[in-house]
């Protein structure tokens, strides 16, 4: 039984550990929406792992460890919420595969997209003719947003964690200046006031994170 203590002692560590990430990090930690999510699982898992049957580690080493990678996970979280351009750089950003119904060669093959799998992602999302597509936008998880032409209710997220979605002004032609005239209109100061705003069929709507 000695010799299992310090095993049994390991796993529960782990397991509080993992629950403690997921929970401060969000559900979405579970089924990994971003590359960063993926990461963190793989490398909680091969710390839990790779540690609990190795008697050469104690407990306080497994502790101090699992105490540095939450560390390091809440600092890019932080990181990636107040700045855009890391949140770029850890996360990724949506690709437009699709404008105006021409298909973007050059982004397609950067990111490894085969024909094949742009018209099975156009078809699982009912779009059989690419001249009917508006736009295509492959989001960082893989999966593909697609706007068809004539669709005048637009859905997308316009302001998402207080920082600006470029790509989503440009599709609806305006620019940040009429972003930010439109969220003094409701009320609010500055951009980063705003958990999420949307924008549909031309009416913009703002979450702030002091919303009652």
């Amino acid at each position: 039984m000695q010799f299992y203590s310090p095993i049994i002692v390991k796993f529960a560590l782990g397991i509080i550990c993992f629950i403690f990430q997921i929970n401060i990090l969000g559900k979405g930690n579970l089924a990994p929406s971003s590359a960063m999510d993926q990461v963190q699982n793989y490398v909680l898992g091969g710390i839990i792992g790779g540690v609990i049957y190795n008697n050469t580690i104690s407990v306080l080493q497994f502790v101090l460890v699992l105490i540095i990678w939450t560390f390091l996970v809440l600092i890019l979280k932080f990181a990636k919420e107040h700045n855009r351009y890391v949140k770029t750089i850890i996360d990724g950003r949506p690709i437009n595969l699709i404008k105006d119904g021409e298909v973007d060669m050059k982004e397609c093959l950067a990111h490894g997209v085969s024909a094949n799998e742009l018209m099975f992602k156009l078809r699982a999302n009912g779009i059989y003719e690419i001249e009917n597509v508006k736009r295509a936008v492959l989001e960082q998880n893989g999966q593909l947003t697609v706007i068809e032409n004539g669709d005048e209710n637009i859905r997308y997220p316009i302001i998402v964690d207080g920082q600006t979605n470029f790509d989503v002004l440009e599709l609806i032609n305006k620019d940040e200046l009429w972003l930010e005239q439109k969220i003094v209109e409701q009320g609010f100061e500055r951009i980063n006031e705003i958990y999420l705003g949307e924008y549909i069929s031309g009416r913009l709507n703002l979450f702030g994170y002091n919303n009652d």
